[in-house]
């Protein structure tokens, strides 16, 4: 019996081989009979020809080929590289550079360019993107291009969540040619349309937009004296929050006006008076000459949900920001931030690189 089951596994085997070998893409002559009712293929270009020849042929793409152990290789070294400079340091204290720093000035609203007939266009222009409770709301607004507008406009705000309208006024043409009207935030904090109405060549076009009416949070009340400790630059930030709560500090370091680090800072606040610590660490600071004053600007501040379901609240420093004087640097090095858990992805990706 098992000599009859080694045979029957044996004939098994040898006839999947043979098949195998007569469906075989180099085996085409095989089954001539099977190939003569498929379509024939483009005859292709021998090397001898001309591209005129071949050029209203149409060509098959190449094949998809699998990435080489060489390109994977290279991949994964660049990844490991990148995520090993990445965590040298810490979340709380990251290098900035020009343009990381425009997107990081917080309460900016960009003028939305709706586009007309004509090469036309209809841009709203607000200064910010959030304002506070009763806060006054500058519109201003421009159409260009050969269109005929009327000198009239209104501006209206309304609620996403109700639709319904909080306040409406009308623009004023100026002689620079745009209008301009004034809005208040009396609304519940939350998100709101901006609808802007002008009478373009005869039709009602809307203009709409987002902003955001945030609560009082409480006020900045200046900087403390900044020390050195365990290799970062402490800078101590006074607030006065109205509510006890969770509260979330961001503010960038500058250099007369240069970009340097984009600090944060968690803290559970209780009570009026408190202070928040922004530090910047060695790794961004260490060994650089600063002339004079260092400023802290574009300060944001939340509110960090209570609970699921609650909205983020924000309210934000002077634009001006503070300035500083910075206590001797001398004793900060230029030494990666230690985080085991960080350290050891990097050794994986690292010992994943090795092995291509």
């Amino acid at each position: 019996m098992p000599v009859r089951l080694l045979l029957a596994i044996a004939f098994i085997v040898l006839c999947t081989v043979g098949l195998g070998f007569f469906l075989a893409a180099e085996n085409t002559g095989q089954f001539a009979w099977l190939t003569d009712l498929q379509p024939e293929p483009a005859p292709t270009s021998q090397p001898d020809q001309s591209p005129a020849m071949t050029a209203g042929s149409p060509l098959a793409p190449p094949p998809p080929t699998e990435p080489s152990d060489d390109a994977l290789g290279f991949m994964l070294a660049s990844v490991a590289q990148e995520y090993a400079q990445n965590i040298r340091y810490p979340a709380y204290s990251l290098p900035l550079s020009e343009a990381q720093a425009n997107g990081y000035q917080g309460n900016r609203f960009d003028p939305i360019a709706l586009p007309l007939p004509g090469d036309g266009s209809f841009t709203v222009t607000l200064e910010k993107f959030r304002f506070m409770e009763d806060e006054q709301i500058l519109v201003a607004a421009s159409v260009t291009g050969r269109q005929i507008v009327s000198q009239r406009m209104t501006a209206s705000l309304e609620s996403t969540t109700t639709r319904d309208t909080l306040e409406s006024a009308e623009l004023t043409s100026s002689a620079d040619g745009f209008f301009q009207g004034v809005l208040t935030a009396e609304g519940d904090p939350g998100e709101y349309r901006l609808i802007v109405e002008a009478r373009v060549d005869g039709k009602t076009v809307r203009h709409v937009s987002t902003l955001t009416i945030e609560p009082d949070l409480g006020d900045f009340d200046g900087l403390g004296d900044p020390g050195i400790r365990n290799n970062n630059l402490v800078i101590p930030v006074h607030f006065d929050a109205r509510e006890s709560g969770f509260y979330a500090l961001s503010a960038q370091l500058l250099e007369n006006g240069r970009p340097i680090a984009l600090l944060n800072a968690e803290k559970r606040m209780e009570g009026s008076k408190n202070t928040i610590n922004l530090r910047a660490h060695g790794s961004v600071i260490a060994g650089k000459k600063f002339d004079g004053k260092l400023q802290i600007r574009y300060l944001q501040i939340r509110r960090l949900p209570a609970q699921p379901g609650d909205r983020t609240d924000y309210g934000f420093g002077p634009d001006e920001g503070y300035s500083f004087t910075p206590p001797d640097l001398e004793s900060l090095t230029d030494t990666p931030a230690s985080d085991p858990e960080s350290e050891q992805r990097a050794a994986l990706l690292q010992k994943l690189a090795d092995k291509f």
